[in-house]
């Protein structure tokens, strides 16, 4: 997924004490921190899809689970190129 060399930063967040304990009981040696970021970039991942579902929906009406696969598979491909350092990297 991501890269430890990515910066990273320090933030304090607040989340009901449930939530927290089952995510760091869940998190195994990888930590709480980065089962965290990994929830988030999902939540973004989710967010930008039904964005461009939106985005599709306006434009030319309901669109059908294929279309929404082939979405979500520019958005992987995406997210693919730019760990990579972008599609001139090659």
């Amino acid at each position: 997924m991501s890269s430890m060399s990515e910066p990273t930063g320090k933030y304090s967040i607040t989340m009901p004490r449930d939530i927290a304990e089952a995510a760091r009981t869940r998190s195994g040696p990888s930590g709480l921190s980065a089962y965290v970021a990994a929830a988030v970039a999902r939540q973004i991942e989710r967010d930008n899809l039904n964005e461009l579902i939106q985005v599709a929906e306006a434009e030319h009406g309901p669109i059908t689970d294929d279309e929404i696969q082939a979405l979500r598979d520019q958005l992987t491909q995406a997210r693919q190129d730019q760990a990579h350092g972008g599609a001139d990297a090659a």
